[in-house]
């Protein structure tokens, strides 16, 4: 009796790893390399040579049966200027991985605009032509992710997302909460002991999640919004009597310094102007690591973890000082 073929899934068991990240390795393109740590594919390679693992070659593509095409579906657009400097870092990150992988992304732009948003469901939907699909966008329709879910299409979003009523949303976000509450702690070091809040503070995850990092520090600091308009909160700010502003937005904390608040101010993302203390969030890789996920999830349920969140970096300014 011929000897049981050990198969990538079971390599992958075998190092600790998911089966994205074996690929990876045997496919030794420069951008894995650089991204897997060298212990980890150090572990991998341990596992291949211990195990005589001989890659099949009617397997030798990311899965049986598939097209090797991911897609790539944007709820906003990212090619005209005023978001392309945004989105670029995710669809380099998404190119990367998908590169490293030998697939190619279809880019979903045959989506109509319903009621001032993008749809992925509509009556032409090509989604069958992919094998899965990435989801970018800050907003993304609560039912549409219930649908995609529900009828069992493979997709990943980028940004974290609530669960719905048929089950858990894949994701890979940036970990807002525990950023901006290190943020907030640091600003309260500093001597600040009254701080406001402005931004909209959700319902979008992304805002929730700052919004709610910062209140595990700061429970009863002032919570204002640009909505009512500049001088609003400006004359807000000035009557709390507070000595610095955590915003949600960096254009709204660009707004308020060249406005000449003399407060300190911190961002909860990267300000394009100014040298505003903030944080970095971690795009490139979050599209590198949803194209993972996805891929994780075409080999199978238990391929890994289909939920990250990753650390955001901090970015030191100047705006930030000491309280008066």
């Amino acid at each position: 009796m011929a000897a049981t073929r050990i198969t990538q899934r079971e390599v992958a068991r075998l190092a600790g790893v998911s089966q994205t990240t074996v690929s990876l390795v045997l496919n030794n393109r420069i951008e894995a390399a650089a991204r897997i740590p060298a212990e980890t594919r150090d572990r991998v390679l341990q596992i291949i040579r211990e195990t005589g693992y001989v890659a099949d070659p009617l397997a030798r593509s990311l899965l049986r049966r598939h097209n090797q095409i991911l897609g790539v579906f944007t709820y906003e657009p990212v090619f005209p200027k005023g978001s392309a400097d945004f989105y670029h870092p995710f669809l380099v990150g998404i190119e990367a991985c998908a590169e490293g992988l030998g697939c190619d992304l279809l880019l979903f732009t045959s989506a109509p605009v319903t009621d001032g948003t993008r749809r992925i469901f509509h009556a032409n939907n090509r989604l069958r032509l992919a094998d899965g699909c990435v989801l970018l966008g800050r907003e993304i329709p609560a039912d549409e992710l219930e649908r995609l879910v529900a009828e069992g299409h493979p997709f990943v979003s980028v940004g974290r997302r609530d669960p719905g009523a048929s089950g858990p949303v894949p994701y890979v976000g940036a970990d807002y909460a525990t950023a901006a509450a290190e943020l907030t702690r640091s600003v309260v070091a500093h001597g600040h002991r009254r701080v406001a809040y402005v931004g909209w503070g959700g319902p979008v995850e992304s805002s929730a999640d700052r919004y709610r990092g910062y209140r595990s520090v700061m429970p009863d600091g002032p919570h204002l919004t640009m909505g009512g308009g500049l001088p609003a909160v400006l004359d807000a700010l000035a009557a709390s009597g507070v000595t610095a502003v955590v915003c949600e937005d960096p254009d709204d904390a660009v707004t308020l310094i060249e406005a000449g608040l003399d407060l300190s101010l911190v961002a909860l993302g990267e300000a394009t102007r100014h040298e505003i203390t903030g944080l970095r969030i971690p795009r490139r890789e979050m599209g590198f690591q949803a194209v993972e996920v996805l891929v994780d999830i075409l080999h199978g349920p238990d391929g890994g973890d289909h939920q990250r969140l990753l650390p955001c970096e901090p970015v030191q300014g100047n705006t930030l000082k000491g309280s008066k």
